[in-house]
């Protein structure tokens, strides 16, 4: 999701909450402990060179269980970021503890928005000798044309 999704969707509802991908809340007293645009320069196993721009959001919370981030805060919290940094409408990337730093994506249901898992892939696929995906099909999906018939001494 691009922040200016996130920033339409903020417009549009008056309470909110992140569901994680097990289905469980962020408790509702969550912060957003800082915004950042995280740029990354690499390059893949092609030798191809890439950058990559995000804005990530740092939710977080403690015992304080009376804090209560609203929608029209955290727009102002992300209109003074892009007002101090300039932002082009970059993906959402979303930081939450676990079991260490968790990183997400974000996507939203018409109530919540979702942390969405984020998965590694080979951007050089062509170049790393991996073969393309064969399109699977059911068996029983398939006609077959057999030379064989009932008494036809093939069998």
């Amino acid at each position: 999701m691009k922040i200016s999704q996130v920033k339409s969707i903020l417009d549009q509802i008056t309470t909110m909450g992140f569901k994680l991908p097990d289905g469980g809340m962020v408790p509702a007293h969550f912060h957003v402990t800082e915004m950042g645009h995280v740029s990354k320069n690499f390059i893949d196993c092609g030798g191809t060179v890439r950058l990559e721009n995000a804005v990530s959001f740092q939710l977080w919370h403690s015992d304080d269980v009376a804090h209560r981030l609203q929608p029209d805060k955290l727009r102002n919290i992300i209109e003074q970021f892009q007002n101090t940094f300039g932002t082009e409408d970059w993906e959402v990337d979303i930081e939450y503890q676990g079991a260490t730093i968790e990183r997400y994506g974000l996507a939203f249901d018409g109530v919540n928005f979702l942390l969405t898992t984020k998965q590694t892939d080979c951007l050089a696929k062509d170049h790393c000798g991996i073969p393309e995906a064969k399109p699977r099909t059911r068996r029983s999906n398939l006609t077959v044309k057999s030379a064989c018939t009932p008494g036809g001494n093939c069998c």
